[in-house]
Formats: structure tokens, sequence, C-alpha cells
């Protein structure tokens, strides 16, 4: 099990031989390594490869390359049972817990930036069950369809809908399954999204009460703070309503100056947010989005398609504008 403790970055160039670790320090100023794995093979990670003479790689690589983050599969993963099993098993080879993000719910983002997913209803549950069989009895923490829940109202009518909830509820129970020791936590959109008991209601209908908690500010940026006293108002209709709670994660990836509602597709001035730790207000903060990684064409980047890596916009993420 992962030591929940309150850890505090220590800059990476500080500690010589560290340069694939995510270094940290705890509240007792004991030097100890990030329990997540760093994704070697990240679009920040490759672009800097790829890039050694800019003069932009450096800073990248040390701010954002070198932390945990979220790996996410999709259509592009190819066979996704292999994708997902080369990942965890490279995590474990290395004694770290990966971070794993499945994005590909049929009628994904409806008519959005990053509008796709799995072609029907069918292909995803077969898609869902490969993944989870790629993860195996292997630690992992898993973001369940990032928006799926959040975005359900999109979808055109009262069927779609219920075919929402049961996809949902079947990759629940596939990775219950499947994966029996991955941390499983259900997307929930963000503070400024929905009222808590709507969030909660919706969850709850999408099969929360069977995995291990729910996420909140996938690739947005609200602060952690605002983030966990919402979480805590959805537990609290969750109890009211349902009789149970559940604990909760928050991406912190690009919150360090917080956010404002509707300004969330590549806006000026973001900073990252605190590096993935457990604890810190919410079981854990984990960068779930990849810094630099585009919303859209929109923004700051109006030509950068969804989920293509930008230099320009990591660097905004480094110095905050």
């Amino acid at each position: 099990m992962l030591a929940r403790k309150l850890l505090v970055l220590l800059p990476v160039v500080a500690l010589a031989g560290c340069a694939q670790q995510d270094v940290q320090v705890s509240a007792a100023g004991q030097a100890v390594a990030s329990p997540f794995y760093v994704d070697p093979d990240s679009n920040p990670a490759n672009w800097v490869r790829a890039h050694p003479n800019d003069p932009r790689a450096a800073k990248i690589r040390q701010a954002v390359a070198q932390r945990p983050m979220g790996r996410w599969f999709g259509g592009w993963s190819g066979d996704v049972r292999k994708a997902a099993d080369r990942y965890v098993a490279a995590a474990q080879r290395a004694g770290k817990t990966p971070i794993l993000v499945p994005y590909n719910i049929t009628d994904r983002d409806c008519s959005g930036h990053s509008s796709g997913g799995a072609g029907s209803p069918a292909r995803y549950r077969a898609w869902i069950g490969a993944f989870a069989a790629g993860i195996g009895t292997r630690p992992a923490v898993v973001v369940l369809e990032p928006d799926a829940v959040a975005q359900i109202g999109c979808l055109p009518t009262e069927a779609a809908r219920k075919s929402r909830r049961d996809l949902l509820k079947h990759a629940v129970n596939q990775l219950k399954a499947k994966a029996p020791k991955a941390k499983v936590y259900l997307d929930g959109g963000n503070a400024k999204w929905h009222k808590p008991a709507d969030i909660a209601a919706l969850m709850h209908s999408a099969g929360l009460k069977n995995v291990r908690g729910f996420a909140l500010n996938v690739s947005n940026y609200f602060t952690t703070a605002d983030t966990v006293k919402y979480a805590k108002q959805v537990n609290a209709a969750l109890s009211a309503k349902y009789g149970y709670t559940r604990t909760f994660v928050v991406d912190t990836s690009r919150n360090g100056k917080g956010g404002r509602p509707g300004d969330w597709c590549n806006p000026a001035g973001a900073k990252l947010g605190t590096v993935s730790q457990m604890g810190g207000g919410a079981e854990m903060l984990l960068w779930v989005k990849v810094p630099g990684d585009s919303d859209g064409k929109c923004g700051v980047a109006p030509n950068t398609p969804a989920g293509q890596f930008s230099p320009d916009l990591a660097m905004r993420l480094i110095d905050g504008r």
C-alpha cells in the first residue's frame, strides 16, 4: 500500500543520480522517492528527446517530463491489452505505481475537441475488458473515463444516456474482476460544473459504489482547496441519499493559479500545480492531464489539436503565463 505522507517537491537538480525519479521530501525533512511511475514515453519526454538542442528542452525535462503523470489510453493505443500490460509491467519493474487513464467511451466528448471513442457499445465493452486484463493483478491507479459522467447530458436521448451509464457500470465491473489491485476513481468533472447533489446522483448511477472513489478537476484548473471543499459536499450528498461516501483524488497538473468557470480551453495564465503525491487534502493529488498537451485548437494554442504536445503550452505552465 502506498504510504500516506505529506510531500513537498524537492528540485531534481539538487539530488545527483535521481534524474529519472521524482524525488520529494516528507514533512519530517527526509528524502523519499515518489511512489508513482514516471512515464519515460510521455509526450513531454518524447519531445525533449527529439529536440535536445532546443533552449526550452532542459526546463521542460526537469519541470514536466521527469514528473509522474497519467498515461492516457484510447484508440491510439493499438492492442490495448498489450499496451496496458507493457506499461504496468514497466512500472512494476521500477517499483512504482502507474497512473492510467482509459479514455475511449462511445460518443466521447460529444462534438467537442476530443470527440471520438469506441465506435459502438459492443466495441467499448470489449476494449475496456482488454484494458482491465492488461493491468491484471498488479497495483495501479485508474482514473476512469474523464468527462463521461459529468458530460452525460450532452447525449441526445435517454436511451443514449442509459447506454452511457451501462457502459460505465460495465467498465467498473471489468476492472473489479480483472484488475482487483487497481485503485479505480470514477471521474466526476470539476467543482464548477454540477451541483454536488447532481454529480453525486450521476456518479451513483454509473457505478460509483463499486469503485474506490471519484476523481475531480481532470484537465481543469480549479484550486485544490476549492476542489476538496466541493468533494466534501459531494460526499455529504452521497451519504444523505445513498448511505455511503467515497475517497477522492484531485488533478493538480495545471491548477497552480486556479481557474475561472468556462475558461478551460488552453487559457493563458495557468501554472503547474502540486506534483503527484499521496495526501494533500485528498487521498492523492495527481497529474492526470499531461502538462503541455493541448485541450484543442483554442485559447493560447489555436493551431494545436487536442492531445498534441506543445512546448509553448508547457513553458507557459512552468512560468505561469
